[in-house]
């Protein structure tokens, strides 16, 4: 069933880096009343996250790096572990994957499995996270990654178990790399 949503206002507030919008609408709700709602919505395009992990050592690349956000939100130090991500801009989920794979870990990623998709924020966040998972190893490291122009991000190969005492005892805040961790634990790809 669609909702029935007449578009009062829709200005964009701010284009700086995306695009910020102030939406005014009357929604009919299912009892057939006229619900007005007014709403900011942050357009950043899509993105993509890959866990990288090696069974055979039980352990996974993660990446830290400084999120304002999360800084802004009190985060004293603002820097945020999580897995490798970024946005598609104008590739398909897995081109972006791949590429971003090297440019932040330095892995080169062949056989890339697509496991899901997930708005992270659907209260004001357009964003859908295409999400990925893929074997690594040391024979196809192709460069220490760390990012590249404005990025400066630290590389972080981390037992499961470290990984998961991370999320527990709150190191691991990411909303994204939670999922692929429990993920990964759900379908014996890494054990604790």
């Amino acid at each position: 069933m669609s909702a029935k949503i007449d578009v009062i206002k829709n200005k964009v507030l701010s284009e700086n880096w995306f695009v910020l919008r102030n939406f005014t609408y009357d929604l009919t709700a299912s009892d057939g009343t006229t619900l007005r709602h007014k709403r900011e919505v942050y357009d950043r395009g899509n993105g993509a996250t890959i866990l990288l992990y090696n069974r055979d050592k039980n352990s996974v690349v993660l990446t830290r790096q400084f999120r304002i956000a999360t800084w802004v939100n009190g985060n004293p130090s603002g820097m945020l572990i999580e897995t490798c991500a970024g946005l598609l801009d104008d590739d398909s989920p897995e081109d972006c994957i791949r590429r971003e794979a090297i440019e932040e870990t330095g892995y080169v990623v062949s056989d890339v499995e697509k496991l899901f998709e997930l708005y992270m924020s659907p209260g004001g966040v357009t964003e859908m996270v295409h999400f990925f998972a893929a074997e690594y190893s040391e024979s196809r490291r192709e460069n220490a990654g760390g990012g590249i122009d404005d990025e400066d991000i630290d590389v972080l190969e981390v037992t499961f178990p470290e990984a998961w005492a991370m999320v527990k005892e709150g190191r691991i805040k990411d909303g994204k790399t939670v999922t692929l961790l429990q993920h990964a634990l759900l379908v014996g790809w890494l054990h604790l």
